[in-house]
């Protein structure tokens, strides 16, 4: 499914819900599809359950997987990740990227450019 850098500064469950995010994000795993177990988890990518389980706990508090007792964990619908506290997060980080792009001399276009491949990389569009 995906590789940990395991000599990264960065503690392995957060690496781990990045990919996780990611796959989400770009549909790779679908609404509603069954996360693997964490025991199968733990296995294929050699780490302590308890690192995966802090991972879908972190996870599910954020809305991108919800978990039925006894069934496993799910990818959640995307309007159930809506998160207003981290919108304004995202939308306050992204104007003062934007604002030093600009300082830098960098052209509204190309912010705009940058934006649509983003955009069509989560779309699974590709422009080549």
């Amino acid at each position: 499914m995906f590789e940990l850098d395991v000599r990264s500064r960065k503690p392995i469950y957060e690496q781990l819900m990045d990919k996780l995010k990611e796959l989400i994000i770009t549909e790779v795993l679908k609404e509603n599809e069954r996360l693997p177990s964490v025991r199968t988890l733990a296995q294929q990518l050699t780490i302590n359950p308890n690192t995966i389980q802090k991972a879908f706990r972190q996870l599910e508090m954020e809305g991108f997987i919800y978990t039925l007792p006894g069934k496993g964990s799910f990818v959640s619908p995307a309007n159930r990740v809506r998160d207003t506290a981290k919108e304004q997060k995202l939308k306050a980080e992204l104007a003062k990227i934007v604002s030093e792009a600009l300082y830098l001399g960098i052209d509204v276009e190309e912010i705009y450019q940058i934006i649509e491949q983003t955009r069509a990389g989560i779309r699974g569009d590709h422009h080549d």
